[in-house]
């Protein structure tokens, strides 16, 4: 038995600890090489032959950008596979159920499946915390550098708290960096631009607040009820050094491993794949601003849907003459968040009947013509968000009906099949991502989790309901498109089952890990807000 001497006179017991220095195969390495720029190849060959399906050329400059947006998105979801997925296998190779290299490509193969099998209702939830303005024209110099500005922030500071082998959240990272970037627009634009959504900031931030205290009480409380039903001290015990587990507690263990990783997967692989939609839409409209694989059948309900909302809006405010009129005062309560008003109700009717007419004449959206597309995609923008708020405000609910309600609701499902939509090359590529970064630079969060957080070594106990507690939450916050973070959830999960279990805490540890997630939002605010500045500057002196 080792003894480690902590800073400020802590001593912690531990037992030896599993082998994290085996290196992979030498073919493991040409397959994962081989990987990774397939991936990048695929996801090349998928933008030109989605625009060369359309007709849209993509200036040579547009498409250099185009490239190195999507590399640093990507690296983003690299850089998330090995800082949180490290907290997925840490309690599988400190209980010794599986060997280091096995269980990060086992976790890694998980991730890619929850990618895949994800919703997309997290990506889009990320997006609608950017500023109004710059979603509009994701094209402009100011939607370039707020890609840029917020990507780069949020990886800068996942490696530096990786490096340091602090357990810190990417989703928190991004969500500091999409304020940080807001913020600075706002203040950039003397006060006259948007500014991010605080309430669904403060919708996020809650579920960012909230799951880490739900991880810790859970764990808790789920290791004291496993201790009163299942009366095995070895499985509370510390395991023996290089000594597998009993083949139950084993596969508990492995499966427990599988859902977590399966769950970050179906969660946080949707960050990335919202934040690459926005570099399409802003660099390829054509092809990707509006979903062109709606089936041309699917037309007349889109159409009748928007009658039926147009006409339910109109019940309420005298539809506007002028689509250019509707549209000003539609974009002003989407940034002021005031929708209660029959104006704004007579403006959402006028632009309904505008967008039905429009795809009407088309025939399908895959028929839109090129020049149409941006139009198109902003007025749908526009009427999806502001119905959203319309459907959420209790003004708005005490003046429509039920069944108004429900029309405006079915309206909504119909806008965001049109515009809110994943093409599977992208889910493809940002599942490979982050799978593949789960291969890699692993060892320094597997070690402040299996070894710095409680004082004792890991239990199998500790393990499994930790990890039961991470995956539950994780599986019920994609449920409800909300971004949580898979390292705050699982750390605090440990913490609390090394509590529950008679250990108590690193306190060296449980301070750093509190500082590095008080510290996240300001440092991440800043980092993007001054990038964004410094971008549009560079963008306007380029003449962009």
């Amino acid at each position: 038995m080792a003894s480690t001497v902590l800073t400020g006179g802590e001593s912690v017991s531990h037992a030896r600890g599993p082998r994290l220095d085996d290196r992979f195969p030498f073919a493991g390495k040409w397959l994962f090489a081989a990987l990774l720029v397939g991936g990048l190849g695929y996801a090349g060959i998928s933008i030109l032959t989605d625009t060369q399906q359309v007709g849209e050329q993509i200036a040579g400059g547009v498409f250099l950008f185009l490239g190195l947006a999507l590399v640093i998105a990507l690296g983003f979801e690299f850089v998330n596979g090995f800082h949180d997925t490290a907290n997925a296998v840490a309690t599988v190779i400190y209980t010794n159920a599986m060997p280091a290299h096995l269980a990060v490509v086992w976790s890694g193969a998980w991730n890619f499946l929850g990618v895949m099998a994800s919703s997309g209702a997290v990506a889009y939830s990320i997006v609608t915390l950017l500023p109004v303005d710059l979603v509009l024209n994701l094209g402009s110099a100011g939607g370039f550098a707020m890609i840029f500005a917020l990507l780069l922030a949020a990886v800068l500071w996942n490696l530096a708290t990786w490096y340091v082998g602090l357990p810190n959240s990417s989703s928190h990272a991004l969500i500091g960096s999409i304020l940080g970037v807001g913020l600075s627009y706002q203040l950039l634009s003397d006060g006259g631009g948007s500014g991010v959504d605080m309430a669904q900031v403060t919708k996020v931030l809650s579920a960012l607040l909230i799951s880490p205290l739900i991880g810790f009480a859970g764990a808790f409380v789920l290791l004291l009820v496993m201790k009163r039903l299942f009366r095995k001290p070895e499985l509370y015990r510390e395991p023996a050094a290089d000594a597998p587990p009993p083949v139950g507690i084993r596969a508990l263990l492995i499966g427990t491993c599988t859902a977590v990783s399966f769950a970050h997967g179906g969660n946080d692989g949707q960050k990335g794949m919202g934040l690459i939609m926005l570099i399409l839409i802003g660099c390829a409209p054509t092809a990707y601003a509006l979903n062109r694989t709606v089936p041309e059948s699917a037309t007349p309900a889109f159409v009748q849907a928007a009658t039926s909302a147009s006409a339910a809006y109109a019940a309420h405010g005298q539809p506007m003459t002028s689509v250019e009129a509707a549209r000003a005062h539609v974009t002003a309560a989407l940034r002021t968040k005031k929708v209660a008003d029959t104006a704004v109700y007579g403006g959402l009717a006028t632009l309904s009947d505008d967008v039905a007419e429009r795809i009407g004449g088309y025939g399908s959206l895959g028929k839109v013509p090129a020049a149409a597309v941006p139009n198109l995609r902003n007025d749908m923008y526009l009427v999806l968000d502001t119905t959203k708020l319309v459907t959420a405000d209790k003004g708005a609910q005490a003046t429509f009906t039920d069944a108004q309600v429900k029309t405006l609701k079915a309206y909504n499902t119909e806008l965001e099949r049109g515009t809110r939509y994943i093409p599977l090359w992208v889910k493809i590529t940002v599942a490979l991502a982050l799978g593949l970064g789960t291969m890699v630079g692993w060892r320094r969060i597997v070690v402040t989790v299996g070894e710095r957080i409680g004082k004792t070594h890991l239990t199998y106990g500790m393990g499994a309901s930790a990890e039961l507690m991470a995956a539950s939450t994780i599986l019920l916050a994609e449920r409800f498109g909300m971004p949580v973070s898979t390292t705050h959830i699982l750390s605090s999960g440990v913490a609390g089952a090394s509590v529950a279990n008679g250990a108590g805490l690193q306190g060296r540890t449980v301070r750093n890990m509190a500082l590095a997630w008080i510290m996240t939002l300001p440092v991440a605010m800043l980092l993007s807000g001054t990038l964004y500045w410094l971008l549009l500057n560079l963008t306007k002196a380029l003449g962009y």
